[in-house]
């Protein structure tokens, strides 16, 4: 059986920028073995699977998966699965979608090559930082430290801290959560920047992750004193996204690039 599939850099203008993401429409879902194996084969960061749920009102169910196990929640991915449907499949007619998913109800409308993810906001406490989180990030001495729903947020003095930033991946796996976001105030036009660590989830480091700028922009709104920004991911293949926060929801936006299409046989 041939199974459609898409491979696109989200959240960046360029090829070979971004996070890369594989995206497989599908008219009934596979068996979850079957999805993890195939997110297995792609090995990137994410693959995810979408079916459709009510063509006429535009909504779709979504599941992510990386190399290892299924995930809540994915913005690049997302944003990736919301291209190969207004671009691609060109199976939506209108400027916004819906996408059904673990975490609620994801909407993403396009605004010409935009495309906006209209995602909860994640709130934060302050933490303690582990003992291994404070070493595998090479002794750092972090701004502030901070739980969110799922990842730990380390806020840094400076974008140069954030750059500098070698972790002990082996190290940082040990601590309980999906990841660590790293986060600095940025320069010039940009708001603020970050890097996302996740080797909990396989994934040492993820180029652009739509999914932790939820807990990001509520930071930054407070600080800031400011609900639109503009944020820059300073992996090395980097991502730029429009960011804004609406009461207890965020908007993030980003664009998307082709990079190849195929099929595969089950």
């Amino acid at each position: 059986m041939p199974i459609r599939f898409y491979q696109l850099d989200a959240f960046t203008d360029q090829l070979f920028g971004g996070n890369p993401a594989a995206v497989c429409p599908l008219t009934e879902w596979l068996p979850d073995e079957t999805m993890q194996t195939i997110a297995a084969e792609n090995n990137l960061a994410e693959t995810a699977f979408y079916v459709p749920v009510d063509r006429e009102q535009g909504l779709y169910h979504i599941r992510w998966f990386t190399p290892t196990v299924e995930v809540d929640l994915c913005g690049h991915a997302t944003l990736a699965s919301a291209f190969v449907v207004f671009f691609l499949e060109k199976t939506e007619e209108g400027d916004t979608l819906s996408f059904d998913s673990r975490s609620g109800i994801l909407r993403v409308r396009r605004e010409e090559d935009w495309l906006i993810l209209d995602f909860p906001a994640d709130s934060t406490h302050l933490a303690i930082q582990p003992p291994a989180l404070e070493t595998s990030l090479g002794g750092v001495k972090p701004v502030e430290v901070l739980k969110g729903k799922t990842d730990y947020l380390i806020v840094f003095e400076n974008e140069q801290q954030i750059l500098d930033l070698q972790p002990d991946f082996r190290e940082l796996a040990t601590i309980p959560a999906r990841g660590v976001i790293v986060t600095a105030p940025g320069t010039g036009e940009i708001d603020f920047v970050s890097r996302f660590f996740g080797p909990q989830s396989g994934i040492d480091e993820d180029p652009v992750t739509g999914s932790a700028h939820t807990t990001l922009i509520p930071y930054w709104a407070d600080k800031l004193g400011k609900t639109d920004f503009a944020a820059r991911q300073v992996s090395k293949r980097g991502g730029f996204l429009r960011c804004k926060l609406l009461g207890e929801r965020v908007e993030i936006g980003g664009q998307v690039k082709l990079y190849l299409t195929g099929e595969f046989e089950l």
